[in-house]
Order: structure tokens, then sequence, then C-alpha cells
């Protein structure tokens, strides 16, 4: 998207001090500036502020920069008052431009980045679409993935995140989706949310902001889940329910050796014979959720199809490696709750394998339910007969190898060969794709 300055200074409230330049990028990353031609870098107050990195955002290339603050600066500055507050104006400028495109928001406490990676593959076969990266999913994600945007876009796909009640609802304020996918409510994040029943209901809170259905809005919901099927209750918009009893649901669902699945889906808008691009039993729902968001908007059954077995996938999301000895790995690395981990064990338990061990990381966020959690997923792989290395997560107990460190756990993986394969999986702050680069 393009924005001239008086055009973005409108946009934000600002005042412009500099040069009148072409806006075609933004990020809040320095480093990035350079592989973007007129990038505006937006400084944000975190671990670091990001106003001590403006000077290097114009030596890198950027036309142009927020500031909160004063700052003496060879190139455009656009003063706000606030810089977070400027980037979210600026994803709602963005939106407003983008009146005619389907918005596909995506929210659930587990496969909001998966089901967004598929929606996104779907919607890509006929249509111009944009996703955000990763999981660029929160108050600086959202605006992000708007304000970059294609201004032809047809269709943008959104992963929402919250850390509590009321996050979702302003990340709506800025998105105004037309489309709410809700994959599932569980017990991740409730040390922040307090309870599952506050997790459903700051999920619910994207059902709430979508139009009426008379409007074009849609949403789809689990309807295996019964907080999130009585969200429909919550909204106007048409319902569209997945699940095995749902409208969307799959039929004769199998699994090869290398854990992609095969199913016959069965929807309103027809069947048909699908086979997934991704890894994993569990991901049979997200390509539900996905196609209960695309088949509304006029997607045939024939281009989901296309789409599903071939999606661009975000990475550390059981991913299948070899290592040099021809072991089997896989990574899973990027984020880990209980509803998670036990989808990520019953896959491993599925292929054929003389031994198979995961090596765990600690599951975060889970306030009372921790310890409890943690010795349920060690049960777990007991009776799957997974050997489990836990790494620094000492809530798994007793029964299961205890690692400090990554080079202790290769050392009590040993030798592996051929028929061994490894499930690596934890939370963020485990690190554990250290690992995964290791082997």
């Amino acid at each position: 998207m393009r924005w001239t300055r008086d055009e973005l200074v409108a946009a934000v409230n600002g005042a412009a001090e500099g040069p009148d330049v072409v806006i075609e990028w933004v990020t809040q990353d320095s480093r990035e500036v350079a592989e973007h031609v007129g990038s505006l870098f937006v400084p944000l107050l975190a671990d670091r502020d990001g106003h001590d990195f403006i000077d290097a955002a114009f030596a890198a290339g950027a036309v142009a920069s927020f500031a909160d603050r004063e700052v003496a600066a060879d190139g455009l500055v656009i003063r706000v008052a606030d810089t977070g507050a400027a980037l979210s104006a600026m994803g709602s400028d963005a939106r407003n431009r983008l009146d005619r495109a389907d918005i596909v928001g995506i929210t659930g406490s587990v496969g909001k980045t998966t089901t967004k990676d598929l929606v996104a593959a779907i919607l890509r076969t006929s249509r111009r679409t944009h996703a955000n990266e990763r999981s660029f999913n929160n108050e600086i994600g959202v605006p992000l993935t708007l304000a970059r945007a294609p201004e032809d876009s047809q269709a943008v796909v959104l992963e929402m995140g919250a850390r509590g009640v009321g996050h979702i609802a302003e990340l709506c304020v800025i998105a105004q989706p037309t489309v709410g996918i809700v994959t599932t409510v569980g017990s991740a994040h409730t040390s922040e949310f307090g309870s599952i029943e506050a997790v459903a209901l700051g999920k619910s809170e994207l059902i709430e902001a979508l139009p009426s259905g008379v409007d074009g809005g849609v949403a789809v919901l689990n309807a295996d889940v019964p907080l999130v099927a009585a969200m429909a209750q919550r909204t106007s918009a048409s319902i569209v329910t997945f699940g095995a009893s749902g409208d969307v649901r799959a039929e004769n669902v199998a699994l090869d050796h290398e854990l992609i699945p095969s199913f016959r889906v069965q929807s309103p808008w027809g069947s048909a014979e699908l086979r997934l691009g991704a890894r994993g039993l569990h991901l049979v729902d997200n390509a539900l959720a996905a196609l209960g968001a695309a088949l509304p908007l006029g997607v045939s059954l024939e281009d989901a199809a296309l789409g599903l077995a071939a999606p661009v996938l975000s990475p550390m999301r059981m991913s299948l490696i070899r290592t040099t000895t021809g072991a089997r790995v896989l990574d899973d690395t990027y984020n880990a709750n209980p509803m998670s981990m036990v989808a990520a064990l019953r896959s491993l338990a599925h292929v054929p394998s003389a031994r198979r061990v995961a090596v765990l990381g600690v599951m975060a966020e889970l306030g009372d339910e921790s310890s409890a959690e943690h010795l349920r997923i060690a049960g777990l792989a007991a009776e799957l007969g997974i050997r489990v290395v836990a790494f620094d997560a000492p809530e798994y107990g007793g029964g299961v190898a205890h690692v400090a460190t990554i080079e202790q756990a290769i050392d009590a993986l040993g030798e592996l060969n051929d028929d061994d394969v490894v499930l690596a999986k934890g939370s963020r702050v485990a690190g554990l794709e250290r690992l995964v680069d290791l082997l």
C-alpha cells in the first residue's frame, strides 16, 4: 500500500518535518528497512526504545519515520502523540482502503497460525490474497499486515491473538473483519485470562465484531467445542460450523507414514476427496475451519483442494526433517499448550519407528493448572510408549529424564539412526529450535 507524506500525516493525525516522499512499506524493525523500497520506520517502546534506531533506519534507506519525542534525523519525520497509536491508525486507514476485500480474522486457543496458512492457501487459488507473516497477530502485527497489503488485495487473512479480555475487540476495531474463525477454546493462556470461560469471552469478541449475514458476515465455529458453538448467540452473522458434528465435516480420515492426512469433506457446498500438504491428524479440523471460511466466499471445492494440497506453512510447526544418520525429527517448536502437546504426541505415536522420543520444554502460561497439565502430558507419553526428555521443565515429574541444557538433551538422545523418531516441542521460552538445529 502507498501513502504520500500528506496522506499519511492526515491518517495518523501527525505533523510532518521533512521532504514529501512516497511510503510503500512499514516496519518496526530497522533491520528490515534495507529489504524494501520506500520504508517507513515505526519506533516502538519495547525492551529497548525504537527511537534509538531511527538514525540506523535512515542510514539503511528508510524514507520516513514516526516519532513521539524530539529527534534529529536526516529525512521525513512524522511527529505523533504515540507511535504505537499511529501504527494502529495507519492500519485502520489501510483497512478503509480495502473496502472491497474479504477480511478473515482467526483466533482460538490453538491452531490459529496453521488455519491462517490454510485459509490463505485456499483463497490464493482464485483471488489476490495477503496474510500476516508467521504469527504477527497482536497490536503490532495486525496493523502492520494491513498496512503492507497491496491495495488491489481481494482478501486479507489475519491471525488474532490475545493476552486478556478486550484485546481482540481492539484488533477488530482496526481490522473490521467480515469473516471470523474460532478454532477452539481450551487451557492455553489461562494464567493471563484467569479461566477457560474468560478465554472464551475474549475469543468471542471476534464473532461479536462481524457484520450481519445480510451484510456478508460469516462466523465459522467449532461445533464440537461447546464454548465455541455457543458463540453463535453473540452474532447476527451467518453461521458455518465445522467438526464431527458440523456443517463442514470429514469422513474416511487416513494418515500416511509421513503424517499427511487425507479425507473426504462433506459440506453444504458439496463433497470432495482432499489431501493436506501439512502434517498431523489434528490439522484436519484446521482444514475444515479453512473450508468453512472459503466456501461461503465462493471458492470452489476444486480450488480449495488445490490450495490445501500445497500450502505455504509457517516454520517450526510439525516440520519433518532427517538427520545425517537418517533419524526423523518432528519440529513443532514454535509453541506448546496441553491441546497442541496431546496432538503432537499422538502424531508421534503414529510414525512407524523402533524408538520414539519426545524432547519437551515447558508449557507456559497455564497458571494454577500447570503442574497437573505437565504430569498429564508425561502420563500420556508413557501410555503411548514414548520416552520423554524434559528440557528445563521439572513439572513433568519423576518418570521422565530431565536435562538442563541443549547439549545434555543431545546426549540424552544418544545415537540416532533411521529407526528413531524425535519430537521437539515446547513453548517459545524453551527455545527448542536450537535442539533441532543441532540435530
